[in-house]
């Protein structure tokens, strides 16, 4: 493990939502989870960031430690999610590492084999739901005790392309995420009256590392379609991750008390207003995956 206390740098005066917290951010060493992790930090929490890889573990803790304050801790803890062992030191080095553990950002995932269901390697397909699923399943799990000891807690877990409409040859990937988005209703019905809120963000198309891997299948593998849509995503420059941290920052803070089992869009969704309408998406299914029936487009087959 490798923990630091932030460096000296002072900041300049500005809102610090998460302040007196302490924010695990699996998955923070690249992409989108590094934007998390950083904007996290110049929120006011202190930072635990986990990673697969050691180099860019190691780039991004240091990045971290030049953006800290002086009483902001920050941890980098090298950890496969999918690892029941590996998440529960994971767990347990973040609570240790950072001063009041009050939320957690899963945003570890792979993007898994590109291509048609019976021309994938099984163990690659395998291997994506143990890290994009079972990873989250597994940091919620090991979590939840401790959130609930607390009597407050905040889960945030990362759903993707293919969550809410098919994604064809990128079957594990899209199911692993839609799986994502139940596992988050699911626990935040059961966590009801806790204080523990649970909730999934769709970042939008952000250009990273994923990206790439679709651009360099190509349409054989990836399809025409999506292919085509990378492309004009890496030629546009996508949309900023910083768009999905800041929706994790309102999720992560007290001003997200209370707005709970929803899927929210970092580029689609009004969420900027939400916590205002927290009362009135109580008892609605707005912002979940739900069933569409004819009567939900009036049309009658009978």
């Amino acid at each position: 493990m490798m923990a630091e206390i932030g460096s000296k740098h002072e900041h300049q005066e500005a809102p610090q939502p998460l302040a007196g917290r302490g924010i695990l951010v699996a998955g923070g060493s690249m992409g989108i989870g590094r934007s998390v992790a950083r904007a996290c930090l110049l929120a006011g929490a202190d930072v635990t960031i986990s990673g697969r890889s050691h180099r860019p573990l190691e780039e991004a803790h240091d990045e971290l430690q030049k953006l800290a304050a002086p009483h902001q801790n920050v941890a980098a803890v090298p950890a496969d999610v999918s690892s029941p062992d590996a998440v529960e030191k994971l767990i347990a080095s973040a609570a240790s590492a950072m001063k009041t553990f009050t939320g957690v950002v899963n945003c570890a995932a792979i993007l898994g084999p590109i291509g048609g269901l019976d021309q994938v390697a099984i163990d690659q397909w395998v291997s994506t739901i143990h890290i994009n699923l079972i990873g989250t399943m597994l940091l919620c799990r090991s979590t939840i005790p401790l959130f609930r000891e607390r009597g407050y807690g905040k889960i945030v877990n990362f759903s993707g392309g293919g969550a809410t409409s098919p994604r064809p040859r990128f079957d594990a990937y899209a199911a692993s995420k839609a799986a994502v988005v139940r596992l988050t209703e699911n626990l935040a019905d059961e966590l009801s009256g806790t204080g523990i809120d649970v909730n999934a963000v769709a970042p939008g198309p952000v250009n990273t590392r994923m990206l790439k891997e679709v651009l360099d299948a190509g349409a054989d593998r990836s399809g025409t379609k999506i292919h085509s849509q990378a492309q004009d995503q890496h030629a546009k420059g996508g949309t900023s991750p910083d768009r999905a941290a800041e929706l994790c920052m309102l999720l992560l803070s007290a001003a997200g008390d209370g707005l709970t089992g929803r899927l929210l869009s970092a580029v689609w969704d009004p969420w900027p207003s939400l916590a205002n309408w927290k009362e009135k998406l109580t008892g609605t299914d707005l912002y979940t995956l739900r069933r569409i029936v004819p009567s939900d487009r009036h049309i009658a087959l009978e």
